[in-house]
């Protein structure tokens, strides 16, 4: 693979008259590769540069040079930002394509959970940690409040075991804290206090979990983030968006955007594999206006087809005592074929309504 491109992609970022001489970035970025192909922290792989010949020969660094520190690896990443790195990554998947290294016969759609590197508190603790922030930034300030809160936190440690008083008492503190701060002070005050905010409604579910890093979410199996990612058959993935860890990845949104950057790359497979959370009429319609075939498991495995016979000619459902469905409407998972009251009460045991969810392109 040729990193030569990196070079001219952050010309920008560096001035020749001004400051200390950068390191290369082209070294950076593959220092950068090695941490994340090991699955390595910053410490450990500038740990590995001084040792590790082979990182060393890969890199380009000599027995002479100087080791980047995690530091400098931490401002260089920083540097890149979130659009400049996307663009690195997609003229990497831009060679894969070019040297043949993609099949481009199936392309596998699927998420991957990422664990938030940070402490989860309940919510109690968290409520407290939203309060010293409030009142340490006022502090700073020089700002006074009317109220006084002697109880910020009760012994200034945090509980690990808490109870329903221990909620609800430090519910009602967090909430009026917020409202007598909330219009009085500086615009940076109150950017700090919309995180306790949301903290501060437990009957709904909890977006907040930490205030040091804001965005991860609560999912179905983990506190953090989920990695929304387009892989080809060759194992090399060529698309990827990170998505809040209670975001269903199976909306027809999230598939339009991860299939539009696959679009961008030029990158249209004979299919498209995913799981179950994506069966829905959109999904499938989305897969086939692009030309690809769907292999897509449905969601519920016993649906009750053995009563119903599918006319394929006349798109219609037969009942068992042989009567056929006089029309049918358009549903988010498929379409609701319906009966007429008279054939549905002698088809189905009295029954006056029969709603039936199907989607013919699954049969």
């Amino acid at each position: 693979m040729d990193f030569s491109f990196i070079e001219k992609e952050t010309r920008d970022l560096y001035s020749k008259e001004m400051g200390r001489p950068s390191r290369p970035p082209v070294v950076m970025s593959k220092i950068l590769f090695l941490e994340f192909y090991y699955n390595l922290s910053d410490v450990e792989v500038a740990r590995q540069l001084k040792l590790n010949v082979l990182f060393r020969h890969f890199t380009g660094l000599k027995a002479e040079d100087p080791i980047p520190d995690d530091t400098s690896l931490v401002v260089f990443r920083r540097r890149l930002g979130k659009e400049r790195f996307e663009r690195l990554f997609d003229k990497f998947v831009k060679q894969c394509k070019d040297k043949g290294l993609l099949k481009e016969k199936l392309k596998t759609i699927d998420v991957t959970h990422i664990i938030a590197d940070v402490a989860i508190p309940n919510t109690v603790n968290l409520l407290r940690e939203g309060r010293k922030r409030i009142l340490r930034s006022i502090k700073k300030e020089k700002k006074t409040i009317a109220c006084v809160f002697k109880e910020v936190s009760p012994g200034g440690e945090a509980f690990l075991k808490v109870n329903k008083e221990d909620l609800a008492k430090d519910l009602t503190l967090s909430k009026d804290l917020i409202k007598e701060v909330k219009g009085k002070c500086s615009f940076r005050i109150e950017k700090i206090v919309s995180l306790p905010e949301k903290a501060v409604e437990p009957e709904k579910k909890r977006k907040l979990v930490s205030f040091v890093d804001p965005e991860t979410r609560f999912g179905t199996k983990l506190a953090g983030y989920k990695a929304h990612i387009a892989k080809d058959e060759s194992e090399i993935i060529t698309s990827t968006e990170i998505r809040p860890g209670d975001e269903k990845e199976g909306e027809e949104s999230n598939l339009e955007s991860l299939l539009q950057k696959e679009d961008e790359k030029g990158l249209i497979p004979e299919a498209v594999a995913c799981d179950a959370l994506y069966d829905s009429l959109a999904n499938r319609l989305n897969i086939e206006r692009r030309g690809m075939k769907h292999y897509i498991p449905e969601k519920r495995k016993k649906k009750k087809l053995n009563e119903f016979i599918y006319n394929e000619k006349e798109d219609r459902l037969i009942c068992r005592k042989g009567y056929p469905s006089i029309g049918k409407t358009y549903h988010k998972d498929g379409y609701v074929y319906y009966f007429s009251p008279v054939s549905v009460e002698v088809a189905i045991e009295k029954k006056s309504v029969l709603v039936t969810n199907i989607n013919p392109r699954h049969m």
